[in-house]
């Protein structure tokens, strides 16, 4: 008898093994989900016999593909407020992950996008696989990346996560442990080995050796062979400077990824670009979560997003039409208006101590 919980705890010696379980789905996350999630790391802090989490996703087809987008798209377009209980509880659980006392082991096998990132990418050993794709796709749906993406991507080597939050793309394994978004390749023959040594370990050594020992060196990924124009394009101050230098890039690749702005939302790859400039700045992954919730809150107020969905994931027709339709009409202040504290009667998450100013 099949058990449709959406998330299953099983304990393996001394190791809590938690599997998202809706497969059909690729695993996305729901609000219940990410309550279930949160009270299955309390438990494991508090069991002494606990010595670490094992993250891992049902189905052969990915970890998680993110929250569950339809969900949050009629909210939105029901003006309802159900989706900013939702990224709450994700954003709190997100760092609640990347403080986690024990081992924290995510086996990010298959797809791993969005809200799937933010259960993973933010743990104390990360394992992708020759299947991984791990991406933040979030601009062609008219959002900005979220989750502690832009903390994670904004601390990528040089303008790699620039790249790969403006496009959406995809990261496989060597891409994914070059950006920092992963620590160590494992092939997925290997798999059932690594949690069998996993679930042997008691200490956080043991573990890290446990995962070390199962670790391989990758195939070659594609984005180090690519730096020289990745740099040289997205270090531009503006979007629409980015885009002239990927037109004008010798390289055969600027010109598919200027093709793959094109298609994206001009507002959300403004203040996709603010977002992660910002979070370079900011001391902790605590104060990033703050500006995102901030920034995902304003997103919702805003046409691209419920057009973005129902384009992409709904009726899949792939012509979203988007509002402002081109960069030059998203001016500053309209990108700065997604930063600002929030007004009375919005409450901040408060993650991270605020400023004098009311901001964190």
């Amino acid at each position: 008898m099949t058990d449709d919980r959406p998330v299953l705890l099983e304990t393996r010696g001394s190791s809590l093994h938690i599997l998202l379980n809706r497969p059909r789905a690729i695993n996305a996350l729901t609000h219940t989900m990410v309550r279930l999630l949160d009270e299955a790391l309390t438990g494991a802090e508090q069991d002494r016999t606990v010595t670490s989490v094992v993250l891992t996703g049902a189905g052969d087809r990915g970890l998680c593909a993110g929250g569950d987008i339809r969900a949050l798209h009629d909210d939105t377009r029901a003006g309802g407020r159900a989706s900013l209980g939702f990224w709450r509880d994700e954003y709190r659980l997100n760092a609640r992950i990347a403080r986690f006392p024990k081992p924290y082991v995510a086996l990010m096998d298959g797809i791993v996008m969005g809200g799937g990132v933010g259960v993973s990418a933010h743990g104390s050993l990360r394992v992708v696989t020759e299947r991984s794709r791990v991406a933040m796709p979030e601009t062609g749906i008219g959002f900005v990346p979220d989750v502690g993406g832009t903390h994670l991507l904004a601390a990528a080597p040089g303008e790699l996560g620039t790249h790969l939050a403006l496009t959406g793309r995809s990261a496989g394994a060597a891409d994914a442990l070059l950006c920092g978004l992963a620590d160590h390749y494992v092939p997925t023959r290997r798999l059932p080995e690594l949690t069998e040594a996993v679930a042997a370990a008691t200490t956080a050594d043991e573990m890290a050796q446990a995962v070390r020992g199962s670790a391989e060196e990758p195939p070659a990924g594609e984005l180090a062979a690519q730096r020289d124009w990745i740099d040289a394009c997205y270090a531009a101050d503006t979007v629409e400077e980015i885009v002239r230098r990927l037109h004008d890039s010798a390289a055969p690749a600027a010109a598919g990824a200027a093709a793959e702005l094109s298609g994206r939302s001009p507002l959300a790859l403004k203040v996709t670009l603010a977002a992660l400039r910002r979070a370079a700045r900011l001391d902790s992954l605590e104060a990033v979560l703050d500006q995102e919730f901030r920034v995902s809150g304003r997103v919702r107020e805003e046409p691209d997003f419920v057009e973005g969905v129902r384009a992409r994931i709904i009726d899949k027709d792939g012509s979203p039409q988007w509002k402002p339709a081109t960069l030059a009409e998203v001016d500053d202040s309209a990108v700065a208006r997604f930063f600002a504290p929030l007004g009375p009667g919005e409450q901040e998450l408060g993650l991270a101590p605020a400023t004098a100013d009311g901001t964190t």
